[in-house]
């Protein structure tokens, strides 16, 4: 099958989903039978087309006779296009086995399947579409057909207050942000010689105008991905969507952001100047802080993952500033590590956290519960997901032997080549990031020991969840494809940055041949005297010990010389170990809170439940933590209140006399003729 049929028919098969499933309403097992497994197909199509153009480092443009009469689109497969293109195709293959049997739940409910099924078939091609888009117009199309499609996922329950403000939130921002694109697309194109991106490549930017399309860019694909104070969409609009839509829009929505950035940045505007890497390395730190800060603020699951989507988004940037900083002083290597640390962290953030909504799904389903405080005890009663969960949590937190130790290492080893620097602006700047990325490592390690604590471990703390069971069995396969990627994106870390050399080199020209000079056992980003880490050994050993502690636990230690005895915990005299008396989501990250107050607008609530008659003394006591947005305040809130006051200055030309909207048209009109001639 040639590239051009096998891209067709990958883009038509998720349209086609979407078709069919406008019959679920009146046959729900269409969902189930036909819908999902078409999104499949498309997904396992996706990843080998991009599989094949990432591994075999080829690049092909396709033109199909569609779009504007002067300009037809312009679709084209090369690496860079191929490492998402497989990344989105994974993701969706693993969400088309975990769908069928979250969505039962819609099977008798108010909201219509038809329209699930439908917009997350348009929302899977536009997003398929955009990575593989060769010119302005058909790009825009697809970003647009991804985020208008998003909307509707976004406020599918929209008989909920919350949901619709979340939803017109998003789309807002999104409306925004591709006008900001346009823009920048716009500058290159007035350089250019037309809107297909070839074209752009070549545009003779100079220096300044090539700085306010790197600001465009920034603004608009930033806005999609979250960076700060950009992100206020994100945990609005990832919690109110159902489990499987925020794992795609979190896991891979925000890296077609990225890619966009990355296609804008280093491929259009090609020549990246130091300052950029600069204010985006400043900008990225502050959006991973406050990302994983505000995390640890959240009781709602959801929203807590959303905020931690934030922080990755910071991680990833981080890579990209430092990349853009080398480049721009001279060190093409270093600026490729950076590159790859950055498209590491976007593989490890699209698995693990897809992983980690899709394991916040099935709990939804099966407790009913979304809070962590009302948790507790869901490993006994979900020990499969909780297994997952787990892996999800581990590799999130930077932890070895997964995937987010390795993206994170590397990105500390871009961050440790900072001697080579003459500048000392910068010889200043990129440790106090690589700090900022320490400091975000360990909160994000506490929030999700927090997580997997409060929502998995001890005692249940509600009915519902006492009375939760296990997922079905296709719920559980796709949780354990993604979990099986993050291990093994995690053991063989140097097999992965093999095939991202291809898109180092089609970007910049550039590799890293140090990095797997020693073969698959040992990565060495720079060299083996600089740095080195063997994932497989790391595991290996890691088992070892496991297998130790199996051996002597269960077979040396001598029978009948050991008495355990087995009793309750002293209570201090109050009654036998309640749910109560565990940590909850909001005690345990109250210390951190103290900490950071500033940063948290909000207030804390304590009810006390009073025993009725003189002396006496609260029976119970219910402490509350509600914890705002400081961006509200400080940015959204003064652009509301000028738009405000300006629309009621300009609402007072509306006096309603016939005479004054006469003379309105007759100046116009003579201002137009003016401009014209």
């Amino acid at each position: 099958m040639s590239t051009s049929l096998l891209l067709a028919v990958t883009l038509v098969l998720p349209l086609l989903s979407g078709v069919v499933a406008s019959a679920a309403d009146h046959r729900p097992a269409l969902m189930r039978g036909l819908v999902f497994p078409l999104l499949g197909v498309a997904g396992l199509m996706a990843v080998g087309l991009g599989g094949h153009a990432l591994l075999q480092g080829t690049s092909e443009t396709l033109v199909y006779p569609l779009g504007l009469p002067w300009l037809h689109w312009h679709l084209r497969v090369d690496p860079l296009a191929g490492f998402f293109l497989a990344l989105i195709g994974f993701v969706v293959t693993a969400v088309s086995l975990f769908g069928p049997g979250y969505v039962r739940e819609f099977e008798h409910g108010k909201q219509s399947l038809a329209v699930l099924g439908f917009f997350t078939g348009l929302f899977v091609s536009g997003m398929l579409m955009v990575v593989v888009a060769a010119d302005a117009f058909s790009f825009m199309l697809a970003w647009e057909l991804m985020s208008l499609s998003s909307y509707f996922l976004v406020a599918y329950q929209h008989r909920n207050a919350a949901n619709r403000r979340a939803g017109f939130l998003y789309l807002l921002m999104a409306e925004v942000g591709a006008l900001t694109i346009l823009l920048g697309f716009g500058v290159l194109a007035g350089f250019g010689d037309g809107f297909s991106f070839a074209a752009m490549r070549a545009a003779p930017l100079t220096p300044a105008w090539a700085s306010i399309a790197f600001a465009l860019g920034v603004f608009g694909f930033g806005m999609k991905a979250g960076l700060v104070p950009l992100h206020a969409w994100l945990p609005e609009a990832h919690p109110v969507a159902p489990s499987h839509i925020s794992a795609l829009m979190s896991g891979v929505m925000l890296k077609v952001a990225v890619y966009g950035f990355i296609r804008f940045s280093f491929d259009l505007i090609g020549n990246v100047h130091w300052a950029w890497g600069v204010a985006l390395l400043i900008i990225a730190s502050i959006t991973a802080v406050f990302g994983v800060l505000y995390a640890l603020m959240q009781h709602d699951l959801k929203r807590l993952l959303a905020y931690s989507s934030v922080e990755n988004i910071g991680i990833i940037f981080i890579g990209l500033g430092l990349s853009m900083i080398f480049y721009g002083t001279g060190f093409p290597l270093l600026g490729t590590l950076g590159l790859v640390a950055a498209l590491y962290h976007t593989l490890s953030h699209a698995l693990f956290k897809s992983l980690l909504f899709l394991g916040a799904g099935a709990v939804l389903q099966r407790s009913h519960e979304r809070d962590l405080d009302r948790m507790g005890g869901l490993l006994r009663r979900m020990p499969w997901t909780g297994l997952f969960f787990l892996v999800g949590c581990i590799s999130i937190s930077a932890l070895p032997p997964f995937n987010g130790f390795v993206s994170e290492w590397l990105t500390f080893q871009t961050a440790l080549q900072v001697p080579s620097l003459e500048s000392g602006v910068l010889r200043a700047v990129i440790p106090l990031a690589a700090a900022v990325l320490a400091l975000t490592g360990a909160l994000a390690a506490a929030c999700f020991v927090k997580v997997y604590g409060t929502a998995f471990l001890g005692q249940a703390r509600t009915r519902r969840v006492r009375r939760s069971n296990e997922a079905g069995r296709g719920m559980l396969l796709g949780q354990a494809l993604l979990a099986l990627a993050c291990l093994l994106s995690g053991i063989f870390p140097t097999l992965a940055i093999d095939a991202m050399a291809n898109v180092t080199r089609s970007l910049t020209g550039q590799v890293l041949p140090a990095a797997t000079a020693k073969g698959w056992l040992w990565l060495t980003p720079i060299s083996a005297d600089t740095a080195s880490y063997s994932a497989p050994l790391v595991f290996v050993g890691m088992l070892l010990a496991l297998l130790a502690w199996a051996v002597v636990n269960f077979i040396l230690r001598p029978a009948g010389r050991v008495v355990t005895v087995r009793s309750d915990a002293w209570d201090c005299g109050f009654g036998p170990l309640s749910a109560r008396m565990q940590y909850t989501a909001t005690s345990f990250s109250m210390p951190i809170r103290r900490i950071f107050a500033p940063l948290w607008p909000g207030q804390a609530d304590a009810e006390r439940d009073a025993r009725t008659g003189p002396g006496s003394e609260a029976r119970q006591t219910r402490y509350q933590v509600r914890t705002g947005d400081v961006t509200w305040k400080w940015f959204y809130r003064p652009v509301v209140q000028l738009l405000h006051a300006t629309t009621r200055r300009v609402s007072r030309i509306q006096t309603g006399n016939l005479r004054h909207y006469l003379g309105y048209t007759f100046v116009t009109l003579l201002l137009l003729l003016w401009l014209i001639t």
